[in-house]
């Protein structure tokens, strides 16, 4: 068929022709946007998921939804090593300068602007371009305490805002590379503004130990976020990912070839985008048969062996390579960790800084103690299907 009219768009962080599943999820950040608008306390929250769910597209929608409810919004990814200090510096200047171009905001975002310049000067920020044409405002914002400072800024942002009449909404990916006293200094920020009821919100996504990172930070964490699970979909969702598109293009698709898409996929929105594209190219008419999904089955697995999974495979160094591949070994997760020494002929103990490493990296995670699993839907086949290779 019509390559140029494939609705499907496999990709990070792409938004797909059908946000399906994700219902409950967006009325729960519509409500909490308005409410912020109102004055009224709405708890933030952390989209937690494994790869190639869609938060990071939930996350692009969310910052739609809160422009469009009259927040001003600030996105951030967070790449490992990097500063919180570095990431925000230039998103709360755009901030703060559009405040001040609001009359009864004017002053506000002038003090907050003061109050950023002593920031950078504290932490010693590389602002580039992006510099302040005002002086400091001395004993705000400067005492370089982390959870002090950030909180006089979240303070003076969202009193701003308020005097706006607007929101602001900070959305931050990949939250799980946060380090732990950035993350804690974040938490108290908007704890602070909370308790003042002022318009600040936060979005942010991340893979599964998320939660227990930010509960490590702040033992009120669960009470200032909710922890929405993003997951597979389930199969009426995961049917009308692929039915709907297709049907919008004036084509149609019969019922075994999106039963044999959902079964290959699991549900997951990344791979049900990667099936639905390689499927639309492959069928020479429409409707669109099982036996397309078969052909273009392997040029979809091909896809993700050479870019989805080989990416995040790469990462990894000999042995940590040599760790998850003796995972997949073991079959489906989760795993023991004792059951992957075992199988390495190793002790626990003196793997657990590989294993440490790897969770780092972003590759498995512990969802309950002593066990781990993949943070990567389907790694483990994509290991059963290469690892003699890429093992030698």
């Amino acid at each position: 068929m019509d390559e140029v009219r494939n609705p499907f768009a496999p990709g990070a962080g792409t938004q797909p022709p059908e946000l399906a599943g994700r219902d409950g999820i967006i009325k729960d950040v519509r409500i909490a946007l308005q409410r912020a608008v109102l004055g009224r306390n709405s708890r933030s929250q952390m989209l937690l998921g494994l790869r190639g769910v869609g938060k990071t597209v939930l996350l692009n929608r969310i910052q739609e939804m809160a422009e469009d409810e009259g927040h001003l919004t600030s996105f951030i990814e967070a790449p490992e090593g990097n500063r919180i200090v570095d990431l925000l510096y230039p998103k709360l200047v755009q901030v703060l300068r559009k405040l001040s171009l609001t009359e009864k905001a004017k002053a506000s975002a002038h003090s907050g602007l003061r109050a950023l310049r002593g920031f950078a000067g504290a932490f010693k920020v590389e602002i580039g371009d992006i510099s302040i044409s005002v002086d400091p405002e001395s004993g705000t914002a400067d005492s370089g305490n982390l959870e002090y400072d950030l909180s006089d800024l979240f303070l003076k942002i969202g009193a701003a805002a308020k005097a706006a009449n607007c929101g602001w909404t900070l959305l931050i990916d990949e939250v799980q590379y946060l380090a732990a006293d950035d993350l804690s200094a974040l938490i108290v920020a908007l704890h602070r503004a909370n308790q003042k009821a002022l318009p600040v919100l936060f979005f942010g996504a991340g893979l599964p130990q998320a939660a227990a990172l930010s509960g490590d930070a702040k033992s009120y964490a669960e009470r200032i976020f909710s922890y929405p699970s993003v997951g597979p979909l389930n199969d009426m969702d995961a049917r009308a990912a692929i039915r709907n598109p297709i049907e919008q293009e004036n084509e149609s698709i019969s019922d075994a070839a999106i039963r044999n898409i959902v079964a290959k996929t699991q549900g997951y929105p990344y791979f049900l985008q990667e099936w639905g594209y390689q499927v639309w190219n492959m069928a020479a008419v429409s409707p669109i048969s099982e036996g397309d999904v078969d052909r273009a089955s392997i040029d979809a697995i091909q896809r993700l062996d050479e870019g989805f999974f080989r990416v995040r495979f790469d990462r990894l160094t000999t042995k940590e390579r040599r760790y998850v591949i003796c995972m997949a070994r073991l079959g489906n997760g989760p795993y023991r960790s004792g059951d992957v020494a075992a199988e390495m002929q190793e002790k626990v103990t003196s793997l657990g800084p590989t294993r440490s490493s790897i969770i780092r990296k972003g590759m498995i995670y512990s969802p309950s103690h002593g066990d781990i699993d993949f943070t990567v839907p389907l790694f483990a086949e994509y290991l059963k299907r290469n690892w003699e290779v890429t093992s030698a």
